[in-house]
């Protein structure tokens, strides 16, 4: 009956299968330390991700874009027509299994048309989406076609002459490159982006012919200034980068720093309208529009009647309908305070070398992309050498036929046996295997002395090019200069104007305020020595105790102002950070009071060390250095006509400060030296500059190693004998204190 077992089948299942059968150490639970499972389980997964996933290496490249460019490469599609992207994803499958669709996704942003990069290896043909749009997805890889674009063969042209290494594919039935052989720096002429585990990589793009021109001045001279010729980030969206000397140098020296970018717009003055053309790279339109929404809705933004989405065939397009009255410039300056319209690409130039991760700034990666690229050429020259070598060689065999052809015909019609000819020939000609094997290989009509002469006198012009190899392979200027060529090459080629605008933060407008109803009250402001400030009103100060503070920690400065004044709060680094008293809730002596440095958001490290209280910008900073300098600063060189909240180069740091002061008219100080000198100066004598980091005039006059020590506003009376620490001109050493001098009393014997 069909389905039904025989009993011998039965029998031999039961053999094969005996009933006691088990799993070994089924159900058992093994302790095991979490040492050894990160160990043997975790670190084997997050090197895996590190190593062959995540982080790009010095050719620019992470491992899924170059099995995508090499399958293209492979398929011939560097010349020719486009093919359908389905394919290409399919090919790719050999080198990476993960499947078609990411492999798809991987060759999408390598394309022209998904604008996501600054020179894309990929022209495209269809819908591949827009990196700056999260709803403008691509279409499905059978509508679409692509092929290598022109520049992708840079990153191939020696990849045939042993320039790189291959290594065997996931299942070893292929070959790929372990690194592209690239004749220019596209480390930094791409964005790259890769997380990791436990670390992550982001790399900006920089203008190819910059990145170009820097190479080839390193190539030259290794102390070359790169900000000098790699003038800034440069974005495939555009925008326009706010340029801060001291944030790029940053990123150039550590690969780790942010720079700002803010969108480009105009003014529709006929519509009423705002039309933003390019954005940050960070950002997406939807992202821009979300947020613009959701201030209108919260009532913090009423100039804006709608915003949309244009973009088109034309290109990105955001256009924000206005209301009628509406400046467009200060809305823009509110909107990039508040919006992703304004936004920062924060670097971390994480890059494989020699399979080890390592964050370099742009001199280290040019450095290491230098000596690869030297690697690259003399793997290739030797190369070029060995060819030109067997080359040589086989013609040199063939000269000493032109000695006697009809003596190499006689010896091939005499031989017997074919097995016979090549060492027949050897022996004939005093020629090795190799030499005779060509010339056996020779047809007879070519055995004429016109065929023979002709391929000789290509002797002499392969000796000359064994020759310049040789000399190449044993000189780096040599390699260097080939280098500096292909450079020079590329940038002449592919170079093209940068896209992001470069504007400096010192011309910038930033967004006014809007104004506040600021309810004025007396209140007395308290400052100590480790930078916490407390604002107290006089009925809670009437019925305060002692202040609460930090355990070492003083009051350094009492103020009776009122709620509306202005606040400069001086750091240790020569900034000055605006602030209102208004901006403080009113406290108690109880608490610690407000942290300033956490508050107006310091840089790491710095310092908050004295506060100037004003109503307006008259009178002076005075600024006493180590030196016996003093620097009078007009109060104005600190006013701004936009809302900035810090100012840099506050005061100079030529000398070490010993104490500031903020005198809304001149006054007179006491200047003690460490010698233990005093001089009594009046700050009328001494000329206002209008420029804060100016390094002062000298006042106290100092000999040998000694400095200013401390300085203190001075009471009349406090000395009785004030002409003995005045002078009629400025610097002056001052005089030695003298008991009378302070109106002390005998002492009784």
């Amino acid at each position: 009956m069909a389905g039904k077992r025989s009993k011998k089948d039965t029998d031999k299942s039961k053999k094969g299968l005996p009933t006691n059968a088990h799993i070994i150490r089924s159900g058992e639970v093994e302790q095991q330390l979490i040492t050894d499972t990160l160990r043997e389980n975790y670190m084997p997964y997050a090197m895996s991700v590190i190593m062959s996933r995540a982080i790009p290496e010095i050719d620019g490249f992470k491992p899924s874009h170059r099995k995508v460019l090499y399958t293209m490469y492979s398929m011939g599609l560097l010349k020719g027509g486009l093919v359908k992207s389905a394919r290409i994803a399919g090919e790719t499958m050999k080198l990476n299994p993960h499947g078609d669709a990411a492999n798809y996704d991987t060759m999408v942003r390598l394309s022209r048309g998904n604008e996501a990069l600054l020179h894309p290896f990929v022209e495209s043909k269809g819908n591949f989406g827009k990196a700056y749009s999260t709803d403008m997805e691509c279409a499905a890889s059978r509508y679409t076609e692509a092929k290598l674009a022109p520049i992708a063969a840079e990153l191939f042209a020696d990849i045939d002459k042993d320039a790189v290494d291959f290594v065997d594919n996931f299942d070893a039935t292929s070959k790929e490159p372990l690194l592209f052989p690239v004749t220019f720096p596209t480390i930094l002429v791409n964005n790259n982006l890769g997380i990791a585990v436990g670390m992550a990589s982001n790399i900006c793009s920089f203008n190819l012919e910059e990145v170009c021109e820097t190479t080839i001045a390193l190539l030259k001279d290794p102390e070359h200034d790169i900000l000098s010729t790699l003038k800034a980030p440069d974005f495939p969206g555009g925008g326009q980068l706010i340029y801060r000397r001291e944030d790029l140098e940053k990123i150039y020296d550590t690969g780790r720093g942010s720079v700002k970018v803010r969108s480009v717009y105009t003014y529709d003055k006929a519509n009423n309208c705002i039309d933003v053309t390019q954005i940050p790279y960070t950002t997406s339109i939807e992202a821009i529009i979300a947020k613009v929404t959701e201030l209108v809705k919260a009532g913090k933004i009423r100039e804006i009647n709608d915003i949309r989405n244009e973009t088109d065939l034309q290109g990105l397009k955001i256009t924000i309908d206005l209301k009628r009255g509406t400046d467009p410039d200060k809305l823009m300056m509110r909107l990039f305070a508040s919006t992703p319209l304004e936004d920062s690409f924060g670097c971390n130039f994480n890059v494989l070398i020699g399979g080890v991760p390592m964050v370099m700034g742009v001199r280290g990666l040019l450095d290491e992309w230098i000596a690869f690229r030297m690697e690259c050429v003399r793997r290739r020259t030797y190369f070029d050498l060995a060819k030109a070598r067997d080359r040589l060689h086989l013609l040199k065999g063939l000269e000493k036929i032109l000695l006697d052809i009809d003596k190499a015909i006689a010896i091939v019609r005499e031989t017997d046996e074919e097995a016979e000819v090549v060492p027949n020939l050897m022996i004939g000609f005093g020629i090795d295997q190799v030499q005779a094997e060509y010339v056996a290989e020779i047809k007879l009509r070519h055995l004429n002395r016109e065929y023979i002469v002709k391929r000789l006198a290509d002797v002499s012009e392969l000796e000359k090019i064994v020759a310049d190899l040789e000399d190449t392979l044993k000189s780096k200027a040599r390699i260097r200069r080939i280098i500096i060529e292909e450079l020079q090459a590329v940038a002449k080629k592919y170079g093209q104007p940068r896209r992001t605008q470069i504007i400096y933060a010192t011309d910038i407008v930033e967004a006014e305020e809007e104004q506040r109803e600021v309810v004025d009250y007396p209140c007395t402001l308290f400052f100590t020595r480790e930078g916490y400030f407390k604002k107290i009103t006089p009925q809670s100060l009437r019925m305060s105790g002692e202040h609460k503070l930090k355990e070492g920690d003083e009051i350094v400065q009492t103020i009776e102002t009122t709620n509306n004044h202005e606040l400069l709060f001086f750091s240790d680094q020569c900034s000055v950070y605006k602030s209102h008293a208004d901006d403080f809730k009113d406290t108690k002596t109880s608490v610690m009071g407000d942290y300033i440095p956490a508050k107006l958001g310091f840089a790491e490290g710095e310092g908050a060390r004295y506060m100037a209280v004003l109503s307006d910008y008259f009178g002076f900073m005075l600024f006493f250095y180590e030196n016996g300098k003093v620097a009078k600063v007009e109060m104005s060189a600190y006013a701004t006509k936009t809302n900035r909240r810090k100012l840099v180069g506050a005061y100079s740091d030529k000398s070490p400060l010993v104490a500031m002061f903020y005198v809304p008219e001149d006054g007179e100080f006491v200047l003690t030296s460490t010698s233990g000198r005093r001089l009594l100066v009046h700050t009328g004598a001494i000329a206002p500059k209008a420029t804060r980091s100016t390094i002062g005039v000298q006042v106290l006059t100092l000999k040998g190693k000694h400095m200013l020590k401390s300085v203190t506003p001075y009471v009349p009376g406090s000395l009785t004998k004030e002409s003995r620490y005045r002078t009629k001109s400025l610097p002056a050493a001052g005089a030695m204190p003298q008991a009378e001098d302070f109106g002390e009393q005998l002492t009784l014997l």
